[in-house]
Protein backbone atom coordinates (compact mmCIF):
# COMPACT_ATOMS: atom_id res chain seq x y z
CA UNK A 1 0.00 0.00 0.00
CA UNK A 2 1.17 3.51 -0.73
CA UNK A 3 3.17 4.83 2.27
CA UNK A 4 1.74 8.35 1.90
CA UNK A 5 -1.81 6.96 2.06
CA UNK A 6 -0.99 4.97 5.19
CA UNK A 7 0.43 8.14 6.79
CA UNK A 8 -2.82 9.98 5.99
CA UNK A 9 -4.87 7.17 7.53
CA UNK A 10 -2.75 6.44 10.61
CA UNK A 11 -0.59 9.56 11.02
CA UNK A 12 3.14 9.77 11.68
CA UNK A 13 2.94 10.26 15.46
CA UNK A 14 2.74 6.55 16.34
CA UNK A 15 -0.69 6.88 17.96
CA UNK A 16 -2.88 3.83 18.48
CA UNK A 17 -6.09 3.90 16.44
CA UNK A 18 -8.75 1.44 15.52
CA UNK A 19 -10.60 -0.78 15.04
CA UNK A 20 -10.19 -1.82 11.41
CA UNK A 21 -9.62 -4.85 9.21
CA UNK A 22 -6.46 -5.20 7.15
CA UNK A 23 -6.46 -7.11 3.89
CA UNK A 24 -3.09 -8.58 2.93
CA UNK A 25 -1.65 -9.34 -0.47
CA UNK A 26 -2.02 -13.11 -0.22
CA UNK A 27 -3.90 -15.97 -1.78
CA UNK A 28 -7.32 -16.04 -0.18
CA UNK A 29 -8.50 -19.28 1.35
CA UNK A 30 -11.87 -19.95 2.92
CA UNK A 31 -11.68 -22.38 5.82
CA UNK A 32 -14.75 -24.00 7.35
CA UNK A 33 -14.82 -23.91 11.15
CA UNK A 34 -16.92 -27.02 11.65
CA UNK A 35 -19.32 -29.01 9.54
CA UNK A 36 -22.35 -27.87 7.55
CA UNK A 37 -25.55 -29.68 8.44
CA UNK A 38 -29.13 -30.11 7.36
CA UNK A 39 -31.62 -29.58 10.13
CA UNK A 40 -35.36 -30.15 10.47
CA UNK A 41 -37.45 -29.47 7.36
CA UNK A 42 -34.28 -29.59 5.26
CA UNK A 43 -33.03 -26.24 6.64
CA UNK A 44 -29.35 -25.89 5.87
CA UNK A 45 -27.09 -24.75 8.70
CA UNK A 46 -23.72 -23.51 7.54
CA UNK A 47 -20.67 -23.59 9.78
CA UNK A 48 -18.80 -20.29 10.18
CA UNK A 49 -16.24 -19.50 7.47
CA UNK A 50 -12.84 -17.96 8.08
CA UNK A 51 -11.31 -16.01 5.20
CA UNK A 52 -7.52 -15.85 5.25
CA UNK A 53 -5.76 -12.66 4.29
CA UNK A 54 -8.05 -10.57 6.52
CA UNK A 55 -6.66 -9.40 9.84
CA UNK A 56 -8.99 -7.85 12.38
CA UNK A 57 -7.24 -5.18 14.43
CA UNK A 58 -8.57 -3.88 17.73
CA UNK A 59 -5.93 -1.13 17.61
CA UNK A 60 -3.27 -0.29 15.03
CA UNK A 61 -0.25 1.99 14.85
CA UNK A 62 2.05 2.99 11.98
CA UNK A 63 5.70 3.26 13.04
CA UNK A 64 7.22 6.75 12.59
CA UNK A 65 9.42 5.62 9.69
CA UNK A 66 6.45 3.88 7.99
CA UNK A 67 8.21 0.53 7.72
CA UNK A 68 5.77 -1.46 9.87
CA UNK A 69 2.18 -1.56 11.04
CA UNK A 70 1.79 -2.67 14.64
CA UNK A 71 -1.51 -4.51 15.05
CA UNK A 72 -2.94 -5.58 18.39
CA UNK A 73 -5.72 -8.13 18.67
CA UNK A 74 -7.36 -8.49 22.08
CA UNK A 75 -8.84 -11.79 23.21
CA UNK A 76 -10.92 -12.29 26.34
CA UNK A 77 -10.17 -15.57 28.03
CA UNK A 78 -12.52 -16.86 30.71
CA UNK A 79 -10.82 -18.26 33.77
CA UNK A 80 -12.20 -19.65 37.00
CA UNK A 81 -11.78 -16.24 38.65
CA UNK A 82 -13.17 -14.08 35.83
CA UNK A 83 -11.84 -12.88 32.51
CA UNK A 84 -8.30 -12.13 31.41
CA UNK A 85 -7.56 -9.96 28.38
CA UNK A 86 -4.70 -11.29 26.27
CA UNK A 87 -3.10 -9.01 23.68
CA UNK A 88 -1.52 -10.43 20.54
CA UNK A 89 0.90 -8.18 18.62
CA UNK A 90 1.37 -8.54 14.87
CA UNK A 91 4.08 -6.62 13.01
CA UNK A 92 3.02 -6.26 9.38
CA UNK A 93 4.99 -5.13 6.34
CA UNK A 94 2.94 -2.28 4.79
CA UNK A 95 4.12 -3.30 1.32
CA UNK A 96 2.05 -6.51 1.68
CA UNK A 97 -1.13 -4.60 2.52
CA UNK A 98 -3.72 -3.98 -0.21
CA UNK A 99 -6.69 -2.54 1.67
CA UNK A 100 -7.93 -1.26 5.01
CA UNK A 101 -11.58 -1.67 6.01
CA UNK A 102 -13.01 0.68 8.63
CA UNK A 103 -16.23 0.27 10.64
CA UNK A 104 -17.53 3.71 9.62
CA UNK A 105 -16.89 6.57 7.19
CA UNK A 106 -15.34 8.98 9.72
CA UNK A 107 -11.89 8.22 8.30
CA UNK A 108 -12.87 9.98 5.06
CA UNK A 109 -12.13 13.34 6.69
CA UNK A 110 -8.47 12.27 7.02
CA UNK A 111 -8.42 11.91 3.23
CA UNK A 112 -10.09 15.29 2.68
CA UNK A 113 -13.36 13.74 1.48
CA UNK A 114 -16.79 14.47 2.92
CA UNK A 115 -18.82 11.39 3.92
CA UNK A 116 -21.52 10.45 1.39
CA UNK A 117 -25.10 11.44 2.15
CA UNK A 118 -27.19 8.82 3.88
CA UNK A 119 -29.75 7.13 1.72
CA UNK A 120 -33.22 7.70 3.11
CA UNK A 121 -34.77 4.59 4.54
CA UNK A 122 -38.27 3.64 3.58
CA UNK A 123 -40.75 1.27 5.06
CA UNK A 124 -43.57 -0.42 3.21
CA UNK A 125 -46.64 1.79 3.11
CA UNK A 126 -45.02 4.94 4.49
CA UNK A 127 -43.62 6.51 1.31
CA UNK A 128 -45.43 7.16 -1.93
CA UNK A 129 -43.62 5.81 -4.95
CA UNK A 130 -42.89 8.32 -7.72
CA UNK A 131 -45.54 8.34 -10.43
CA UNK A 132 -48.32 6.98 -8.18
Amino acid sequence: MNPALLQKLFGTESRWQGPCTLIRDADAVVQTLGADSIGPSAVKNYAPRLVSGRITADVICLTPDGTALLVVQQQKISTGGGEVVKQILLVIDPARLVAVEFVDTAVLTLLGVAPPPLRPTSHAGTHVRPGH
